[in-house]
């Protein structure tokens, strides 16, 4: 198992810059956030041009890879494949596959995306279209060597109710989409605000678990107590504030790391452990957000083995 981080909190920075920084603050692996450019929400990142990404990049990225010593464990292009307008699907669809060549080009195994959801239609309605439109992007990863991993995130913000706006986010789902041809970046923060047991979700899934996110959750049972499991109606502009729960780095919050670690280990998983920072209170600014990685590395470097 190695320790990684995810490059979309620090999208004014270059790769080279997260790089050098990851190396010295004892980080072992980048997960690289490759979206076309930043501004359609938060925690998105440009750090490899993948829609341009010729020889000249492939060779100038491989050495800076071996000039850290880090491995490039994913990117992540985390978007709504199901989206409900065309055109938006469309192009959220062609830079996945850039992404995808990107990756087959420099070797690196896995792309992140959501399933996502149209969020005009039903669930059923829903999945019957993925089956319809999904295998299609799984195969064109495999014919390249690439494995299409999905991060179990709610995204209730992009549902106008606030509902899950990925529906990848219970084992359920997970069966689903693992018919599809998909695999797992799993990530038990989500599962723990929704009343899942992360660590009871290991076991049975280990064979599509091949990357995993480290991110951690903050509940707060007495708001809850007011909004319900569904949260806040009034979000006062903010379609991501629940009202009774928050991201935070890796032990400052509900999830169990040494047990997650063990179970992990205890199934045999070999791959990256990646830090997703979207801690509001080690946020804002780039002191702030690179402060909550060390702590995020201090949490969970002395699980991890070697």
């Amino acid at each position: 198992m190695r320790l990684g981080m995810l490059t979309a909190c620090l999208p004014h920075w270059t790769l080279e810059e997260c790089a050098g920084w990851a190396e010295i603050n004892g980080y072992e692996a980048l997960e690289v956030a490759v979206w076309p450019g930043t501004g359609g929400r938060d925690f998105e990142a440009a750090h490899l041009p993948v829609a341009e990404f010729g020889p000249e990049q492939v060779d100038e990225t491989k050495d800076l890879f071996q000039r850290y010593g880090l491995e490039l464990s994913a990117f992540a292009y985390y978007e709504n494949n199901l989206h409900p307008d065309p055109a938006r699907r469309e192009e959220i669809r062609t830079h996945l596959k850039h992404s995808i060549d990107a990756a087959q080009a420099l070797g690196v195994p896995y792309v992140g995306t959501f399933i996502g959801r149209d969020w005009t239609k039903s669930v059923a309605d829903n999945l019957a279209e993925g089956q319809r439109v999904l295998p299609e992007l799984v195969d064109y990863a495999g014919e390249r060597g690439v494995k299409l991993i999905v991060e179990n995130c709610v995204m209730e913000g992009w549902h106008p109710d606030g509902y899950p706006g990925n529906l990848a986010y219970s084992p359920e789902l997970w069966e689903w989409m693992f018919s599809l041809g998909f695999y797992l970046n799993w990530d038990p923060s989500h599962l723990t605000w929704i009343g899942i047991d992360p660590v009871e979700t290991i076991a049975p899934y280990i064979d599509r678990i091949v990357h995993a996110q480290a991110k951690d959750v903050e509940l707060d049972p007495a708001a809850r107590n007011r909004y319900g499991f569904f949260g806040k109606v009034d979000k006062d502009g903010n379609p991501w504030d629940m009202g009774w729960w928050r991201y935070r780095v890796p032990g400052l919050g509900q999830v169990d790391w040494p047990k997650v670690v063990d179970r992990l280990y205890e199934h045999g998983f070999t791959g990256t452990l990646s830090v997703e920072h979207e801690d509001p209170v080690w946020g804002g600014d780039d002191e702030r957000i690179t402060q909550g990685l060390r702590i995020a590395q201090r949490t969970l470097r002395p699980l991890i083995v070697g």
